[in-house]
């Protein structure tokens, strides 16, 4: 795998500014948000077009971008691309509070308003973003803030409004691909028993690839007949066989379709700058914020959105090609350690690794934090951060799925786990303690394909007080709140044979057997790996309850009413020492001493924590009060959480 970074210099960032790289910006609509609702700043503008650019191979700042050199060239000799976008904007600029908010699209998908302010919506209806549903408590258009979305990956789903950008193929590029397929989790194909691969099959033989499943990840691959079902997906013989829902099928075959990737960053750098500089495209037309005085740049990534910011800083896209800044402050939310399979041939950055599914892909390589380490496995220091004044405010958000499953105390500690690393300014690292990966308002806990209950608990609060101070930092100079992570030098940062042997024995209840590694990946198209004691993730310690005790416990943590945890079990027959994706449990506490005794459940009950409905409240509320004075929940939702806990109560 190349993944080869030019490292950052201060000469680059001298460099003479490159001609204009938007070349036109097309307005294909225009209308009029939610019916010109005023949310608090005016109504507001929901602008859609497509950004055309260019990029120049010769220039250092591209040199980064895997196979640009083979993609084809127009009469300028420049890369061409275009790039789906969509603005929400004041339609007074005089309303318009000067900040410019880049929700990095996950999978096409528009995020911010679903995963941070509570919009109620289905995704059909955020991507669409034409309702006052899609925006739920609207809190940035309240301020003034303009918000902006546009793809970067050429094959994100275009159902449901989702996002994408033109990229050039690479003529006569053929070459390995490994495809993985869960059926049930990853892969769903409705009616038709196929599986659909990432890249067109260079050749329809199937003799020349080979498929294999097998039901739990250390399982021993067997081969499996097949039959190519058109150049983008396959079928098991004989015709008519289904696949087995939850088995990992690997499938390897030569393909062709690949595109420069890495391509979607620049893009994104030069769809921003753009923006904020009010520059107008190569035609000469003014962009789509005209009036607007864009002061400062915000970018949130969540999920796979924010594994692309993490690569956007390595690859030191947040300088544009004059130099100057693009992102004044980042917002990675559970991104563990990783970034994104998007930087090399046949890249696959629909991918996520976890226990079960995609544990090879490509996901996490040095160096993992923000501050110089040294990789034990090689021998070299590195650094996420350049440290060449490109760098944004950071903040990184993770719960506890991420510590199990995604590496994220490698972010804060040497990767071999012995110590904490030092704080930077510049950063902060935050836990929301007791959370899975995809907490957020509106998760129940409905089983799915999970042995245990799964858990309801929400991070929005606490990003939306986290998005108000990294706004508060990057203006007016306002430090944000200490990081809070659990650490080795006080005991809270273990490894996991430590947390699981001090989780209790819950009856009835399913929890991991083991840590999971995170070690180097060296083929993708192998399934190849490094040494996996080589780096060391470590994940929260845990209370007698199994609450973890650091991070940002929020007041459903700090005043349980039951066990939450990031990690679950698959419930299927062969699969229940493996993680269900990246689930939680919530763990409810037995309403009294005789049902926690009935149960042989080893925890306190409600009624032995709690004496009555008020203490509860009482309870709530002084950790609602206190996270609001540390600035980790905003007024409103310290109100909110006392609110539901008194129409809750004890029940």
């Amino acid at each position: 795998m190349n993944r080869a970074v030019t490292a950052a210099t201060a000469a680059l960032l001298a460099a003479t500014p490159a001609a204009a790289r938007i070349t036109g910006f097309e307005l294909t609509a225009q209308e009029s948000f939610s019916g010109g609702q005023d949310f608090g700043a005016g109504p507001y503008l929901r602008i859609a077009g497509i950004a055309r650019g260019e990029l120049d191979p010769a220039d250092p700042r591209n040199a980064p971008i895997v196979d640009l050199g083979l993609a084809p060239r127009n009469a300028r000799g420049q890369v061409e691309y275009a790039t789906e976008v969509v603005i929400l904007r004041p339609a007074d600029p005089a309303r318009a509070n000067g900040r410019l908010l880049y929700d990095v699209t996950n999978r096409g998908r528009k995020m911010i308003f679903g995963n941070v302010f509570d919009a109620p919506g289905a995704q059909p209806e955020l991507n669409a973003l034409r309702t006052p549903g899609s925006v739920g408590l609207a809190l940035p258009l309240r301020a003034g803030t303009t918000v902006v979305w546009s793809g970067w990956d050429p094959e994100a789903p275009r159902t449901n409004d989702g996002m994408r950008i033109d990229l050039p193929l690479l003529p006569g590029v053929t070459g390995p691909v490994r495809d993985e397929f869960v059926f049930g989790t990853r892969v769903n194909p409705g009616d038709r028993p196929t599986a659909p691969l990432s890249y067109p099959a260079a050749e329809a033989d199937p003799a020349k690839a080979s498929l294999t499943v097998r039901r739990r990840r250390e399982d021993a691959p067997q081969p499996v007949a097949f039959a190519f079902a058109g150049e983008r997906a396959i079928r098991l013989l004989p015709e008519g066989t289904a696949f087995t829902p939850g088995s990992i099928y690997e499938f390897r075959y030569t393909a062709t379709g690949a595109r420069p990737l890495g391509m979607g960053y620049a893009a994104t750098r030069d769809l921003v700058s753009f923006l904020r500089h009010g520059e107008a495209d190569g035609q000469g037309r003014p962009g789509p914020l005209a009036g607007i005085a864009i002061r400062t740049t915000f970018a949130l990534g969540i999920s796979q959105a924010g594994r692309w910011l993490r690569h956007h800083l390595e690859l030191g896209m947040n300088a544009d090609t004059s130099g100057r800044r693009v992102f004044d402050g980042v917002l990675a939310h559970i991104a563990g350690a990783g970034r994104v399979f998007a930087n090399d041939r046949f890249a696959q950055p629909d991918r996520t690794a976890t226990w079960h599914e995609d544990f090879a892909h490509p996901e996490t390589w040095f160096p993992m934090a923000a501050a110089e380490a040294t990789d034990p496995a090689t021998g070299k220091r590195g650094a996420l951060l350049r440290g060449d004044g490109s760098d944004p405010l950071l903040m990184e958000v993770n719960t506890s799925t991420e510590y199990w499953q995604k590496g994220a105390s490698l972010i804060h500690t040497d990767p071999a786990g012995t110590q904490d690393l030092h704080a930077l300014p510049n950063v902060r690292h935050y836990l929301v303690a007791g959370t899975k990966h995809g907490g957020r308002f509106g998760a129940t806990t409905a089983r799915g394909p999970c042995h245990n209950p799964n858990n309801p608990h929400s991070a929005s609060p606490l990003l939306r007080a986290l998005l108000a101070a990294l706004e508060e930092w990057v203006e007016a100079g306002n430090a944000p709140p200490p990081s809070r992570v659990p650490r080795l030098a006080d005991g809270t940062l273990v490894p996991a044979e430590e947390a699981l042997r001090r989780f209790p024995v819950i009856p009835g209840t399913l929890r991991p057997r083991f840590a999971t590694p995170i070690a180097p990946v060296t083929d993708w198209v192998a399934g190849t790996r490094g040494a996996e004691e080589a780096w060391r993730p470590l994940v929260p310690a845990v209370d007698a309850d199994g609450n973890e005790r650091a991070g940002v416990r929020l007041p459903d943590i700090a005043v349980p009413r039951g066990t939450h945890t990031g990690w679950n079990l698959y419930a299927a027959e062969g699969l229940r020492e493996e993680f269900c994706d990246r689930e939680g449990s919530f763990l409810p506490f037995a309403a009294d001493a005789a049902a926690r005794q009935a149960a042989g459940d080893p925890r306190p009950s409600l009624a032995e924590r709690y004496p009555g409905q008020a203490a509860y409240v009482a309870a709530v509320r002084v950790a609602a009060e206190v996270l609001a004075a540390e600035r980790l929940l905003l007024p409103a939702d310290a109100g909110a959480y006392v609110a539901a806990a008194r129409e809750r109560g004890l029940k």
